[in-house]
């Protein structure tokens, strides 16, 4: 943080709230006095990250990895995007943590500590892909509100936990049960303990399903803090929004869950088309399931020289949300032509897929390596950018990086 950036005494009240401590002797400040514990923090230290990721927010904290960094096909925590709406909590005793499954739609409301998780429930793993649903959101025109994401939101790691579904049923669903809420333990920017920063949830359907999880292990090891440590809710190919971070509670509902960023234009897409900058009423709002088909060239960097006469070896990855990506192609032409690239199968559903080519370039100049994925029901990425929406989310136009043959 810029020291030069003051903390009125009138705000002391509400960053007390926020942290969960006192500052003792506020009313004693200097005036313009920054204590030292908002003093140089330093977020790849605290998250550990590489310093090539991007701040885009320190309040609340988030972060997006740049596309040579998301070479790895197994995504590791210095190069995971941290995406919050909140405080991240910090009093976490996890002896004492407990998972509640309530709501109008169970059997039986029942609490469940980490290690009885651990043990009464079969132990799985999985690689999932999460993308947040304003990926992108930095190319829309006009301009739409949010963090300003250009691509690196998004990740392919391990999680390993028990399955939603045994966990539910376990307590019983009754028969009206149509949507999963979650709750958890991070702070509302306001300090306000009566509000929650984030609380979305998914369809049965989605809960239902093998792989997602109630996860805490990512990559073999606990989840680190930022990424929702002791308890995470996984849910690969939705918006990462849907993946709550720090989870305590699981609502059963038998409705679609009406939390925090359930509303609105939060992670809602008009059901219908619009032209850019249309104000669309609540009830022409779609939420946000399935992301789309989408790819990303992560070697080289873009940028990157070679020589005349020498082949370029380029790789990345491929996802499509729920479903599974056929092709992927490039172009150096701007796309007029196409040309395919070698595509491995996903690791396991819902994990992103790996794809490579050999580019051979016809003369010395500028170039543009442009990627194009392509999914099972046929769909492929736009050239351009998609259609606009309020929030700026679902772009999944090619990506592209420069090359220069000298």
């Amino acid at each position: 943080m810029d020291r030069r950036k003051f903390l009125g005494k009138s705000m002391l009240g509400t960053l007390a709230g926020t942290l969960g401590f006192e500052i003792v002797f506020a009313n004693k400040l200097p005036s313009n006095y920054l204590p030292l514990f908002l003093q140089d923090q330093d977020p790849f230290k605290l998250f550990g990250k590489d310093k090539e990721m991007v701040v885009l927010n320190n309040k609340p904290w988030n972060m997006e990895a740049q596309a040579h960094l998301l070479n790895d096909k197994v995504t590791p925590n210095k190069y995971m995007f941290i995406r919050n709406n909140g405080i991240i909590p910090t009093n976490i005793d996890t002896s004492q943590w407990t998972l509640t499954i309530d709501g109008e739609s169970v059997q039986t409301q029942k609490q469940f500590s980490l290690q009885d998780l651990k043990i009464k429930f079969g132990q799985h793993t999985y690689q999932l892909t999460l993308e947040c649903g304003g990926n992108g959101r930095s190319e829309f025109d006009p301009p739409a509100k949010g963090n300003q994401w250009t691509i690196g939101a998004v990740s392919s790691a391990q999680w390993t936990g028990v399955r939603l579904r045994d966990v539910l049923e376990s307590v019983g669903l009754k028969s009206d049960a149509v949507y999963i809420g979650y709750h958890a333990a991070d702070n509302h920017l306001s300090g306000d303990p009566n509000k929650e920063p984030i609380s979305r949830g998914v369809p049965i359907s989605k809960a239902l399903q093998d792989e997602t999880l109630l996860a805490f292990q990512m990559n073999g090891e606990d989840i680190p803090l930022a990424h929702g440590y002791p308890l995470r809710l996984v849910c690969g190919g939705w918006p990462a929004s849907a993946s709550g971070k720090w989870v305590n509670r699981i609502s059963v509902r038998n409705k679609v869950h009406d939390g925090a960023k359930m509303g609105g234009s939060s992670y809602r897409v008009p059901c219908e088309n619009v032209s850019p900058g249309t104000k669309v009423e609540d009830e022409n709002m779609c939420i946000i399931e399935s992301m789309p088909v989408k790819s990303l060239i992560t070697y080289p960097k873009s940028g990157a020289l070679i020589k005349a006469n020498r082949k370029l070896n380029i790789n990345g990855h491929a996802w499509a949300g729920e479903l599974q990506v056929t092709q992927v192609e490039y172009s150096i032409d701007f796309g007029s032509t196409w040309v395919t690239c070698k595509l491995e199968q996903p690791v396991n559903r819902l994990a992103w897929q790996h794809f490579s080519a050999t580019i051979s370039f016809p003369k010395k100049g500028y170039y543009e390596v442009w990627a194009k994925a392509t999914d099972q029901n046929g769909k492929s990425q736009p050239m351009v950018l998609p259609g606009w929406n309020p929030k700026g989310y679902l772009n999944n136009a090619c990506h592209r990086i420069a090359i220069k043959v000298v």
